[in-house]
């Protein structure tokens, strides 16, 4: 069967969904940022380095979910994913249009997301996708925040597919980002959606001209 794969955030969505789904929490909540006012000149040393940047954002995570449980995890992030996908011009159509057309020739269409899978899992529902395999990140939820079990990224899509028995090379794989070379590489047809220049300049080094650009309204 042919297999086609979709990236979610920058493709199917237009935001970073979990990033989004934290800067809610944060907002309605602000007091949790006293908690990293002491870091705040170490900041731009943090974003300088990978590891640095990681750091951060696992520290935000916890910042921003710590003591809601798991029982209040699931039900706020199912409710935000759902406003989410209503959000006015937050679906990209074109690339939605893509993926249904795809399903509709028979093809096996999976999602492979960093997205949390119950977020992911939300915003799909909401906006009416169905006939895919969608696969995000899984995390677990205890008091001191939600933290990644498997944090499905990069090459990790790749772990992510063999498990379910899925070997490159693949029909076709839609992204918006170079994070995915390594399974836009292993496409007979790479697409890149609405991709920033540097994503592009960097991809097209990597994979050569042939690369697809799709500009999805």
């Amino acid at each position: 069967m042919t297999v086609v794969l979709f990236d979610f955030d920058g493709v199917i969505v237009r935001k970073d969904s979990f990033e989004s789904y934290l800067r809610v929490r944060l907002r309605r909540q602000p007091w949790r940022l006293l908690a990293v006012l002491p870091l705040l000149p170490f900041v731009p040393l943090l974003l300088a380095t990978v590891a640095g940047k990681g750091w951060l954002a696992r520290l935000f995570v916890r910042v921003s979910t710590c003591g809601i449980g798991e029982a209040g995890f699931r039900a706020d992030i199912d409710a935000f994913g759902r406003e989410f996908a209503r959000r006015p011009g937050m679906l990209a159509e074109e690339a939605l249009s893509r993926l249904r057309a795809h399903v509709a020739s028979g093809e096996r269409v999976l999602i492979v997301s960093a997205a949390a899978q119950p977020l992911l899992d939300a915003i799909l529902d909401q906006a009416g996708v169905t006939g895919v395999e969608a696969v995000g990140s899984s995390v677990v939820v205890g008091w001191t925040g939600v933290r990644a079990l498997f944090h499905n990224y990069g090459s990790a899509k790749l772990q992510t597919l063999a498990s379910l028995g899925i070997e490159p090379p693949w029909a076709m794989a839609y992204s918006d980002s170079r994070s995915d070379l390594p399974i836009l590489a292993a496409a007979r047809h790479a697409v890149l959606v609405n991709p920033p220049q540097r994503d592009l300049d960097a991809v097209r080094r990597a994979l050569g001209d042939q690369v697809e650009v799709l500009r999805s309204s």
